[in-house]
C-alpha cells in the first residue's frame, strides 16, 4: 500500500511539473505572438487616415486626404476668405471679428450635431479666436495675420535646428508617427537615422518646408507692412491650402520610396525572426 502512495505522488508531482512546463512554454509562446503582433502593427501604421503633415506617414498617402478632403478644404478656407472679403467691404473691424467668430462657431457645432470629430474643428477655432482676438484688441484688422507670422518664424528655427543636428525634423514627425515609443529612444533614433537614402530624403523634405515657412513671410510682412489687408489676405489664403497641398504632395514624392524600402526591410527582418 505505502509503495502505491509512493508512485501516485510520485506520478502526480510529475503531472504537476509537465503542466507547469507547459503552461510555462504556453506564456512564452503568447508573449511572442502577442510581440510579434504588436511589432507588424507598428510597422503597418495606424488604420486611422491622418491629415496634415502626419499624413506622410500614410501607407496610401493622398493629397485630397492630407488637407482633410473637401470639409477639411472649406473649414480651413472660409474663416480667412470672409474676414478679408468682409474687411474690405466694410472697413469694421469689429464687424469683421463679429461675423468671423461665429462662422467658426457655427462650423464647430455643425461637427457636433453630425456627431463627426470635433479635434480639427477645436484645433481651428482656437487658430481663429486668437487671430481675431489680436486684431480686435489692436483695433487692426493687419494683426489678424500676425500669429500666422509667428508660427512661421517658430517653425523656421525649430526646423533649421533639426537640420544642423542632422535629425531632420519631417523624419522624426513621419517616424513617430509611425511607430511611437516611450523607452529606447536611441535605437528608435538610430534605425531609421542609420537607413541613409530614408535619411537624405527626411533632410530634403525638412529643407523644402524650411524654405516654404521662409517664403510666406517673405511675400506676407512686405503687404502687412504696406497696411494692405486685401492683398495680405489673398496672399494668405493662395499661401495657405494650395501651397500646402502642393509642397506636401512634393514631400511625398521625395520620401515613398525610401520609407516603403525601409518598412519592407524591418518587416522582412521581424519576419526571419
Amino acid at each position: 500500500m505505502a509503495h502505491t502512495q509512493a508512485e501516485h505522488q510520485a506520478s502526480n508531482t510529475q503531472d504537476g511539473n509537465t503542466q507547469s512546463v507547459t503552461g510555462q512554454s504556453q506564456q512564452t509562446d503568447e508573449a511572442q505572438q502577442a510581440s510579434q503582433a504588436d511589432q507588424t502593427t507598428q510597422l503597418k501604421g495606424s488604420a486611422t487616415p491622418r491629415a496634415g503633415l502626419a499624413s506622410l506617414a500614410n501607407d496610401d498617402f493622398t493629397v485630397m486626404q492630407a488637407i482633410g478632403g473637401p470639409r477639411g478644404i472649406v473649414e480651413s478656407i472660409l474663416p480667412g476668405l470672409v474676414f478679408v472679403v468682409l474687411f474690405v467691404v466694410t472697413h469694421n473691424v469689429l464687424i469683421t471679428v463679429a461675423v468671423s467668430a461665429v462662422l467658426a462657431v457655427l462650423q464647430l457645432i455643425a461637427r457636433l450635431i453630425q456627431r463627426q470629430s470635433v479635434t480639427g474643428a477645436l484645433t481651428g477655432l482656437l487658430a481663429v479666436g486668437i487671430c481675431l482676438v489680436w486684431a480686435w484688441l489692436s483695433h487692426d484688422a493687419r494683426n489678424y495675420y500676425v500669429p500666422g507670422f509667428i508660427v512661421n518664424a517658430f517653425w523656421i528655427v525649430v526646423l533649421s535646428i533639426s537640420l544642423i543636428a542632422r535629425i531632420p525634423g519631417l523624419g522624426v514627425l513621419v517616424q513617430w508617427v509611425s511607430h511611437p515609443v516611450t523607452e529606447h529612444f536611441s535605437a528608435w533614433l538610430h534605425d531609421w537615422r542609420d537607413d541613409k537614402p530614408l535619411w537624405r530624403a527626411y533632410m530634403q523634405t525638412t529643407v523644402l518646408w524650411v524654405a516654404v515657412f521662409t517664403l510666406r513671410l517673405a511675400v506676407q510682412v512686405p503687404a502687412y507692412l504696406m497696411g494692405s489687408v486685401g492683398w495680405l489676405g489673398t496672399l494668405r489664403l493662395i499661401m495657405g491650402v494650395p501651397l500646402f497641398a502642393l509642397v506636401v504632395w512634393v514631400s511625398w514624392l521625395i520620401i515613398a520610396t525610401p520609407l516603403h524600402n525601409h518598412k519592407a526591410s524591418a518587416h522582412k527582418e521581424l519576419s526571419c525572426n
